[in-house]
Formats: structure tokens, sequence, C-alpha cells
């Protein structure tokens, strides 16, 4: 055997190796999160109605991504149930990348698919027609006061 070929047959199982020993270690980074991705970046938003102020940081994942070209907003805020209030986006965000995520709480922001609106969670809950965009920072108390209010929603 020449030595480019015992070059070549040892690149191409370390290659191998290393491909073997990283598939767990993405399948574990998905398990509970899905797709969508919950690593946190260092790019954060404000949220301010009724003058309160939320900030969130985002994940890393498309619809983040999409929902940041978008901003500055100037758009309405409103109760949605009991767990939450949202916001009507001018447009529906990249959905690319979205999948199932687990550890659900108040202080999630998050994308409803199937209408397009960002949802913006105080108590519990659990849909499967949501991407995770990120969390509050320091807590979710302006969202507790009901009504309908002007939102602005821009990058910080």
């Amino acid at each position: 055997m020449s030595m480019t070929s015992k070059f070549m047959s040892r690149r191409a199982v370390l290659g191998g190796t290393l491909a073997a020993a990283a598939l767990p270690l993405v399948a574990h980074g998905q398990d509970g999160h899905g797709s969508t991705g919950h690593k946190a970046t260092d790019v954060r938003i404000r949220i301010g109605f009724n003058n309160l102020t939320l900030t969130a940081t985002l994940s890393d994942n498309p619809t983040a991504r999409d929902l940041i070209s978008m901003l500055p907003l100037n758009l309405k805020i409103e109760d949605y149930g009991r767990n939450e209030k949202i916001v009507h986006l001018p447009r529906k965000l990249t959905e690319e990348g979205s999948g199932a995520f687990g550890n659900e709480q108040p202080g999630d922001l998050c994308y409803f698919k199937p209408w397009g609106n960002l949802a913006l969670f105080h108590a519990d809950y659990r849909w499967d027609g949501l991407i995770r965009l990120g969390r509050f920072d320091n807590g979710f108390a302006p969202l507790l006061v009901r009504g309908e209010y002007p939102v602005r929603i821009e990058r910080i």
C-alpha cells in the first residue's frame, strides 16, 4: 500500500470515527428541544407598552432571526386566554428548523405558527404549534396587566 493510500485510509477512518462520535451529541442536543434550538444568543429585544418594558434574550433559530429582520415594529399587544398576551405580526415568519421543544414555562416568548402571532406567556402553557423565540430576562410582570395597548418592539 502506498503512503498516500495509507494516509487516505487513516483520514477516512478518523473522519468516520469523529462523525460517529458526534451523532449522539447532535441527537442529545435536540432531545427535549426539537430543532427550534434554545441556545441563547447575545441578541436582545425590548417590548414596551403601557409605560412598561420587557426585555428578552432570543434563541439562535431561523424564526428568531426573521423576527429581528423586521424590527423595529409598532403594533398592538392584547390579552389572549388566561395565560398569554399576543402581538399580531405584519407577516408570517419563517418556520424553517421548527420542531417540538420541552421545558415550556412562563416567561417564554414564542411564535404561533398557524396564525403568525407572537405569544408572550405569563402562565403555564403547552401547545405543539409554537416555536420558542427566547425568554424574558427579568420576569414577566408587565404581562399581567390586562388590556390592549400599542406596543413597540425593538432590538437593543
